[in-house]
């Protein structure tokens, strides 16, 4: 035991002489382990329990994993309906957003024009908007009533749209979406595509490519690290949406844009108090977004290789 505790010391000794850096970031490390540590455990443990919002936590009961269990039996089913529709949310939201985002960073980057400060300032505000503020906003314009979106519609001769009703909730929601987080993709993609060199797109129309081949071939390969970051930062947000659908619709109609995040909130916080089965559905959530993090990841680093 003795000598095995001995040759840990000796290589942590080595690594900190190869590695002296390490010095000077390790109380940043340390404080950064604690405030992510303890929570992460302390989720782990309460969703374990039975523990309910009012009671101490000397009250709470360990129940082992019959949290999990109700969820993945079925008895919990509008759990796996948030589950559906923040997995299609992000799906089609993330989709359109790569889509629209390249289109404004290739156009970005074909011209060269004065006022192109301006447009990236413009770019920036739905970004560096706090998006329950933004929600805020687009419930005003969104309004069926008296609306500025409804306003503008019955201006050319179109009726009145229930935006936030049974039918437009979840299009709205994707709507603002892409409204606040296309110009974020864009920046993304447009550095990606400043980062390309010119050489190699000459080099392809020498060979007789053509645009679409030079997309294909050049763009592409090139822009592909680029478009796994930009797909992975949108995914997860895109799962863990909550401030903008909160300050919307607060999951209604009924419970038709109940993300995850809401079903979690409104479980544990606003109606029924359940902290255990709301910290349960919590893990799930966190497993989601790492298996999909590290798909993303490992897709990025096997085209590097």
């Amino acid at each position: 035991m003795t000598a095995g505790l001995r040759k840990v010391k000796e290589r942590v000794r080595l690594h900190f002489r190869k590695e002296p850096y390490f010095w000077f970031i390790m109380p940043s490390i340390g404080i950064m382990g604690v405030l992510v540590a303890f929570p992460t455990l302390f989720l782990y443990y309460i969703s374990l329990t039975d523990y309910e919002m009012g009671y101490n936590l000397s009250a709470a009961n360990l129940i082992g994993l019959d949290n999990y269990l109700r969820l993945f039996t079925g008895r919990d089913r509008v759990f796996w309906y948030s589950v559906a529709i923040s997995l299609s949310f992000m799906l089609i939201a993330t989709v359109i957003e790569m889509v629209l985002g390249y289109g404004v960073a290739s156009l970005l980057n074909q011209r060269e024009f004065r006022l192109k400060g301006v447009v990236f300032g413009c770019l920036i505000v739905p970004v560096a908007m706090t998006p329950s503020i933004a929600g805020q906003i687009w419930k005003l314009m969104l309004n069926s009533e008296y609306g500025v979106i409804n306003y503008l519609l019955n201006k050319i001769g179109i009726d009145s749209v229930t935006w936030l009703g049974p039918d437009m909730a979840f299009s709205s929601m994707i709507l603002i979406d892409i409204w606040q987080w296309t110009p974020y993709v864009a920046l993304i993609l447009y550095s990606g595509l400043r980062s390309i060199p010119m050489e190699c797109y000459e080099t392809a129309a020498v060979e007789g490519a053509g645009r679409f081949q030079a997309f294909r071939y050049v763009t592409i390969p090139l822009l592909r690290p680029v478009l796994l970051i930009a797909v992975l930062f949108r995914s997860i947000d895109c799962l863990k949406t909550f401030d903008i659908p909160y300050v919307l619709t607060q999951g209604g109609p009924g419970n038709l844009t109940e993300f995850m995040s809401l079903h979690i909130y409104r479980l544990g916080f606003a109606q029924t108090g359940f902290i255990g089965r709301a910290a349960a559905m919590s893990v799930v959530l966190s497993m989601i977004i790492t298996v999909l993090s590290n798909f993303l990841i490992g897709r990025m680093r096997r085209k590097e290789d």
